[in-house]
């Protein structure tokens, strides 16, 4: 159990209760096929799976990432609108006392100003275009934090599930050990044993009870950790439910091979590319800042004193002009915002190339583990196979009484630390997995 207990953490501050607005719900299927559900029933565990779906629905940083893509969405909506006229109105009443007069009247007044900028080098429509591709980008983003918040989940999950049978397995070793050292205790009462050997075997208990200790600090971090991850307080780490680590029957086909044109359903290269097409238009944006600008201004004035008369035709007044700007001396800043522009392009470009190759070397190296590893956890089931027909072969030994009792326990630890190892690269081998889905853009190949 956490030592620290805070209530009501997830609730709303007072300050900030009159922001939140009750928004209309929305589909998340586009946010489950982010994560390719489909590849994740390959472990044939429900439990997993159900962890993983409440990730996507409450994990505060998938609600932070979807919620940036609307702020990057608003923000071209707002670049639009400068595409546009714009229209402004007011209405001002007033006493009016004109000269020689002797009392007052009341005046009413109807403002109305209208501006355009005509955009006839289409500068305002390209900024629109840059802000479209940020937007494309906060899109990508939101992606790439669904796949790397469900490989959050499913290694936390499946590395508590081995946490649970290495600590099962440890708690044996230690028993064993205890057994030992009472053993090597006994004998050296009757001075069969030396007191070195004695000190060995406690010396090889209390670290086997130290590591126990440690197992079980990890797995309580990881339980922490993956109600963090589904969205949930760490007080509930006790009542996290999982499957037996031998229960999961994961089913993974490594391929020989995986081409490189899957690198371009990555989100980060699809992100990297748009990137590199925004900088361009900026470097289009920026050349267009040494042209004219033309505005247009349209104004019309109501006023009368009397309100009902004031949409009348002999009061108004109307007025349009235009006007031609063109920038003469910036102090150099066109200059300069140009080249940064171009400067920007470049380093965007370098990083496009860069994340190429980075794309590769994950694929590349995901794949190289998941076959290696594989190979290397069936040499330790052939391993610890031989280890357990070794036993039952000193079992028998012992039932004839051939050896002692320490000698069987001590091939009993053998074949337990072995089973330990068995375990451990099962599970590489799931991360491997994992690792491979995550590189692959959530979609691995013939996977």
């Amino acid at each position: 159990m956490p030592a620290f207990t805070a209530e009501n953490e997830t609730q709303t501050p007072k300050q900030f209760k009159s922001m939140i607005k009750k928004n209309k719900k929305t589909s998340d299927d586009y946010k489950f096929a982010y994560v390719n559900m489909n590849w994740w029933e390959n472990f044939n565990d429900d439990i997993l799976t159900g962890y993983i779906e409440k990730a996507i629905i409450n994990n505060y940083d998938l609600k932070m990432a979807t919620l940036n893509v609307d702020e990057y969405y608003q923000n071209v909506k707002a670049q639009l609108a400068n595409e546009l006229p714009s229209v402004s109105a007011g209405f001002g009443p007033g006493l009016i006392k004109m000269p020689g007069a002797t009392n007052t009247a009341m005046n009413f007044g109807l403002p109305m100003v209208v501006q355009y900028e005509a955009d006839i080098f289409l500068k305002n429509h390209d900024k629109t275009k840059s802000a479209k591709k940020l937007y494309e980008g906060s899109k990508l983003d939101e992606r790439a934090a669904y796949i790397a918040i469900a490989s959050a989940v499913g290694t936390t999950y499946i590395n508590i599930t081995n946490l649970d049978k290495i600590i099962a397995l440890q708690e044996e070793i230690v028993n064993i050990r205890e057994e030992i050292y009472k053993l090597m205790l006994a004998s050296n009462h009757e001075g069969l044993t030396s007191s070195a050997d004695t000190v060995k075997a406690n010396k090889a208990l209390v670290n086997g009870q130290t590591d126990l200790i440690e197992l079980k600090k990890q797995r309580e971090q990881l339980l922490h950790r993956l109600c963090v991850l589904v969205g949930e307080s760490p007080e509930n780490s006790d009542s996290i439910e999982r499957t037996s680590l031998d229960s999961i029957n994961y089913q993974f086909n490594i391929p020989d091979n995986i081409p490189s044109e899957i690198i371009t359903q990555r989100p980060d290269y699809m992100k990297a590319e748009l990137m590199v097409e925004k900088a361009g238009i900026d470097v289009k944006i920026a050349k267009k800042e040494f042209l004219p600008s033309i505005n247009i201004l349209g104004g019309g004035l109501f006023n009368s004193k009397d309100i009902g008369s004031l949409f009348t035709t002999k009061n108004m007044l109307l007025g349009v002009a235009g006007g031609l700007m063109t920038p003469i001396f910036t102090g150099g800043s066109l200059v300069a915002n140009l080249r940064l522009k171009k400067a920007t392009y470049e380093r965007v470009l370098q990083n496009y190339y860069k994340t190429n190759l980075t794309s590769i070397q994950e694929i590349n190296d995901a794949l190289v583990a998941s076959r290696l590893d594989r190979d290397k956890m069936l040499q330790t089931e052939k391993q610890y196979n031989l280890e357990k027909s070794d036993y039952k072969y000193n079992e028998h030994k012992y039932n004839q009484g051939t050896i002692s009792k320490l000698d069987l326990i001590q091939h009993k630890e053998n074949l337990l630390t072995i089973e330990k190892l068995v375990s451990q690269q099962k599970i590489e081998c799931m991360v491997d997995a994992i690792s491979l889905y995550k590189a692959t853009g959530s979609k691995p190949y013939a996977l």
